[in-house]
């Protein structure tokens, strides 16, 4: 069985560019750790919302325990809106 998973968040204003930094670091950190290729996406007409997608995971636990590492290491949560959060959807193919 393989896992595609869905991580989105809303963005602070002012804060899109220093993020974007992070979340490409994070995303090789990811890639080194757990050998999962992710993708950044924005939403098309609302460029504050943003999007993660990991597709083909075959060790769920290790990506997972990979993500939650890289998230806390280059602290993402600070740059999102006030009250909200990275939900994450897991999907399986």
């Amino acid at each position: 069985m393989l896992y595609c998973y869905y991580v989105y968040y809303r963005v602070q204003p002012g804060q899109a560019v220093e993020l974007e930094q992070r979340v490409r670091d994070m995303l090789s950190s990811v890639r080194q750790n757990a050998g999962v290729v992710g993708r950044l996406l924005k939403k098309h007409q609302e460029p504050l919302l943003w999007m993660e997608v990991y597709e083909d995971v075959g060790d769920a636990a290790g990506f997972e325990r990979a993500l939650t590492e890289a998230v806390g290491k280059f602290r993402l949560h600070q740059f999102l809106v006030p009250g909200s959060k990275r939900a994450v959807e897991c999907f399986v193919s």
